[in-house]
């Protein structure tokens, strides 16, 4: 069983020292030796399974201990953190976190923390939740149309297309043909065509 520990490097050199320091105290006060430092240079604003830490996690084995500096360093949100340590709990990988000195690893205590975590994620929906509804509320009570507009869109991506359609339809290559030369599907291009009204042009 291996030993890892997370550190998620920031622009402050002074606070990824801090954080390393951190994990060395925790671990030598628990017993926890031989740790494999990984350090995350990815930005936080994206999800944990799409950073260095979604790989590690993906690499330890069952049974494996991973430590981190404090609960922040793990995601930017409840909800992402609770998705860590349920993964962690699914694969019996052992979570510490030092600053706020807590274990996850399968005993009651773990179970009782995890549990509030379970809770303060849930408000952490309802409250999203409720965010979105006031936001498109009030865009509503300013007169903003919500969803998507109705009818068809003023501009196409044909329309860049639109000299080579005509000059085809000129030249009488079906239409069946053109779809398949400006890769779009045939009924796509018939709608396009009878949109703008577009035909075959009289030459002299």
């Amino acid at each position: 069983m291996a030993n890892y520990a997370y550190l998620r490097v920031s622009t402050d050199k002074q606070d990824l020292d801090n954080q390393r320091h951190g994990i060395l105290e925790y671990s030598n006060a628990h017993g926890l030796s031989s740790l494999k430092f990984v350090e995350d240079t990815a930005s936080g604003k994206k999800k944990w399974r799409d950073r260095e830490l979604g790989a590690m996690l993906a690499g330890m084995d069952d049974g494996d201990t991973v430590i981190f500096a404090e609960v922040s360093r793990m995601a930017r949100s409840t909800l992402q953190v609770l998705e860590i340590l349920e993964l962690c709990t699914e694969r019996t990988i052992a979570v510490h976190i030092a600053k706020q000195n807590m274990r996850f690893d399968g005993s009651m205590q773990a179970k009782i923390t995890a549990t509030v975590l379970g809770m303060a994620a849930e408000i952490e929906r309802e409250f999203i939740s409720l965010r979105t509804k006031e936001a498109l509320a009030a865009r509503k009570l300013n007169g903003m149309i919500l969803g998507r507009p109705k009818g068809q869109a003023e501009k196409t991506k044909l329309d860049a297309h639109r000299p080579q359609i005509q000059d085809l339809i000129n030249k009488g290559v079906s239409k069946r043909s053109i779809a398949k030369i400006v890769e779009c599907a045939p009924t796509t291009l018939y709608d396009y065509i009878k949109r703008r009204k577009i035909t075959a042009e009289m030459t002299a």
